[in-house]
C-alpha cells in the first residue's frame, strides 16, 4: 500500500484537485468518471463529489491501495 502527504497552501482542496496532484490516474476526465462510478473513501465514508473539500489531516482511500493525507502548510 502506498501513503503519500498532499501538501496545500489553501485552507482546502477539492477532491478532484487532490487525486490530480496525486498523479494516480491518466487524465482529468478519468478522474471524474472514477470518482461519480466508483468512488473513493474520505476519512472511512465512501465518497461520490469531486467538489468534496478536503482540510488539514483529511485521509482519501483510493482503491484499497493508496492513502492520501492532505496537510495544510499553514497549520
Amino acid at each position: 500500500m502506498r501513503e503519500e502527504e498532499i501538501i496545500i497552501e489553501d485552507d482546502f482542496i477539492t477532491l478532484n484537485q487532490l487525486l490530480k496532484l496525486a498523479n494516480i490516474f491518466e487524465s482529468g476526465g478519468f478522474i471524474k468518471n472514477y470518482i461519480k462510478d466508483v468512488g473513493v473513501q474520505v476519512n472511512d465514508e465512501q465518497e461520490h463529489r469531486r467538489g468534496r473539500k478536503l482540510y488539514h489531516n483529511d485521509i482519501v482511500l483510493v482503491e484499497d491501495e493508496v492513502i492520501l493525507k492532505v496537510i495544510n502548510n499553514k497549520s
